[in-house]
């Protein structure tokens, strides 16, 4: 049986007198594709960022690859962890260019400096940018990309060091319809691949939802509306509550839509 990648029980994370998660109890096991969606202001990304070892709830219990938070590392812990996310993207350096920012993720760090790299980590960064279709951005500087060659760089970034746990949040935000339906074909087939890390992605538009992902969490107000096998939570009813109205919910050739129904 597939180990427990992650388990959270009970868990709340309160801030400033406000509650952005609520009494979450959710299990990710071994070579499971997840995608996280709710409206925004839902506690998605607080989620992750509990999920990453980033963030320590304010009550409940999170263990992360066997490892119990506040009992761990997590400076150790956090480089079996990939993480793709607009806050990391502003922290890469001026003039860093995509190769360096890809590499550098083999030492968990940002900014390449005196460390030193061989071939096998240089043949992995390119194949990486090769699978994404970012081959041609190797020597530009992260800072020139639009924002769908940035959102390539960071995945194969997250990936460089042969994560056991792949966290995206929201990796489609803010592309044009070519640019996302570009990286939702290749998350399809990155979720497709047995040798990819369990992965847990986060969007709020149920279109962003690649091929392949095996299970679904609803959350609304920090609280779990549904989850489980996506096709059991990417229902109407659970996708209405979620979103707080009147929702038709089609798939097409295993991709899934939504429109109102008010």
């Amino acid at each position: 049986m597939a180990g427990e990648v992650l388990e959270l029980s009970g868990v709340g994370v309160r801030r400033d007198g406000a509650d952005l998660l609520r009494d979450v109890t959710w299990t990710v096991d071994e070579g499971e594709r997840w995608v996280v969606l709710g409206p925004n202001g839902a506690g998605k990304t607080t989620l992750l960022q509990v999920a990453g070892a980033l963030l320590f709830p304010t009550s409940g219990t999170v263990d992360v690859l066997g490892e119990r938070l506040g009992r761990t590392d997590v400076f150790e812990l956090r480089p079996r962890i990939g993480l793709a996310s607009a806050a990391l993207a502003e922290k890469v350096p001026a003039g860093e260019t995509v190769l360096d920012l890809v590499l550098t993720a083999s030492y968990a760090i940002l900014g390449r400096w005196q460390e030193e790299y061989d071939s096998t980590d240089l043949a992995r960064a390119v194949a990486l940018l090769e699978a994404l279709g970012a081959s041609e951005l190797l020597q530009r500087r992260f800072d020139t990309l639009s924002e769908g060659e940035r959102k390539r760089a960071q995945i194969a970034r997250a990936l460089m060091p042969d994560p056991e746990l792949l966290l995206l949040d929201e990796p489609a935000a803010g592309l044009d319809l070519g640019g996302r339906e570009d990286l939702v074909r290749r998350l399809g087939v990155l979720a497709d691949d047995p040798a990819a890390p369990t992965t847990v992605m986060v969007t709020h538009h149920l279109e962003e939802v690649p091929e392949g992902v095996t299970h679904a969490l609803l959350l609304r107000k920090g609280q779990v509306v549904a989850q489980g096998k996506v096709d059991e939570v990417f229902t109407p009813e659970h996708l209405s509550e979620c979103f707080g109205l009147p929702l038709a919910v089609d798939r097409h050739r295993g991709r899934w839509s939504a429109r109102s129904t008010r």
